[in-house]
């Protein structure tokens, strides 16, 4: 996975591109899930949001943007909860890695995402460790 060094990630919020991570896992073997942490740019902040969703990919589907709501109360067209806002980049990052655990060196650019999902997928969905080795973001 190719991951975007800190300054293209900061870099890229500043020119109003969001950027994404993907945390791995989440429920139970009966209920499996996925979340993804997202930082977006808005007027006069940068929010964050968590998205979890439903583990249901297979083969070629893996777009996260078109996986069920994890939470069945949740807006259907909106899995993602606003968890932090901040003033500047570096501050969303941080407010992102305090909320969902999101580690830096693991950021990508909005919707490679969903290349992540599927090398977990791929990976045979593991639950302690991602595909690359590393251990998921603690939540």
């Amino acid at each position: 996975m190719h991951y975007l060094a800190e300054t293209f990630v900061v870099g890229a919020l500043k020119r109003g591109q969001p950027v994404e991570q993907f945390l791995g896992p989440i429920g139970t073997p009966g209920r499996p899930g996925v979340a993804y942490v997202e930082v977006r740019p808005a007027k006069a902040s940068y929010e964050v949001y968590v998205h979890a969703v439903e583990d249901v990919g297979h083969g070629g589907f893996f777009d996260l943007v078109e996986f069920p709501p994890f939470d069945g109360d949740a807006d259907e067209e909106e899995s993602g909860r606003l968890v932090a806002t901040a003033e500047n980049p570096s501050s969303a990052l941080t407010a992102a890695r305090a909320a969902t655990g999101a580690v830096p060196g693991r950021w990508v650019n909005e919707n490679i995402v969903q290349d992540e999902y599927a090398d977990f997928v791929q990976a045979g969905r593991p639950a302690d460790r991602s595909p690359d080795g590393l251990p998921w973001p603690s939540r």
